[in-house]
């Protein structure tokens, strides 16, 4: 196995690669209990881009583990989960932002960073912008869904190492926010660094 890229994303950073088909991306917890927002694009044509009702509905779970393939606004694989040591992660409950923490938190947290934030910031490096934000990925962020249909965001699944592996079905951009909430415990109220790496046999 050949890697190619090994980063680490520090604390409330953000990280964005291109994963050729074929490809694996590993993103790991290096600390447990971190929640990665993810987004991912085809790369050639980032108007098809992860969609999480039509994954949701191929797979008939409202969680993403191992086996689930990732699908587009156009039905087509994206990527695949291929190893997963925590289990379970969420997909519905969205990207955190300054408008969504002074609503759930207090208008004293609007001057706190979040993960749309990041995602516009680090999305223009590669031409996207506000309208290109869709529903993401919760990589390790525990969101049960109780009996009434109402949403939890409660302490994390995840632990120090652990790790998802994807396989790329298409070249794709992938565009990760290292969660910076501090308001709720899908960090366990402290966010901290996890890996990106990028291989290939």
């Amino acid at each position: 196995m050949t890697v190619l890229l090994d980063a680490e994303v520090p604390a409330r950073g953000a990280w964005s690669a291109v994963v050729r088909r074929g490809q694996l991306l590993t993103v790991t917890d290096l600390h447990g209990n971190q929640a990665v927002d993810c987004l991912v694009y085809d790369a050639h044509d980032p108007s098809v881009r992860y969609s999480a009702a039509d994954t949701l509905q191929a797979q008939g779970s409202v969680f993403v583990d191992k086996g689930t393939v990732l699908l587009s606004t156009e039905h087509t694989p994206l990527m695949t989960v291929v190893e997963d040591d925590c289990g379970r992660h969420d997909t519905i409950a969205g990207a955190c932002s300054k408008e969504s923490n002074t609503l759930r938190y207090g208008h004293h947290t609007w001057s706190q960073h979040a993960c749309v934030e990041n995602f516009l910031a680090e999305g223009a490096r590669h031409g996207l912008g506000k309208r290109d934000l869709v529903s993401n990925i919760n990589w390790y962020m525990n969101v049960p869904v109780e009996a009434d249909g109402t949403l939890g965001i409660v302490d994390g699944l995840s632990a120090a190492g652990l790790r998802v592996v994807l396989r790329a079905e298409t070249d794709v951009l992938v565009l990760v926010s290292n969660c910076p909430q501090i308001n709720n415990p899908c960090n366990g109220f402290d966010p901290t660094p996890v890996r990106m790496t990028i291989t290939e046999d």
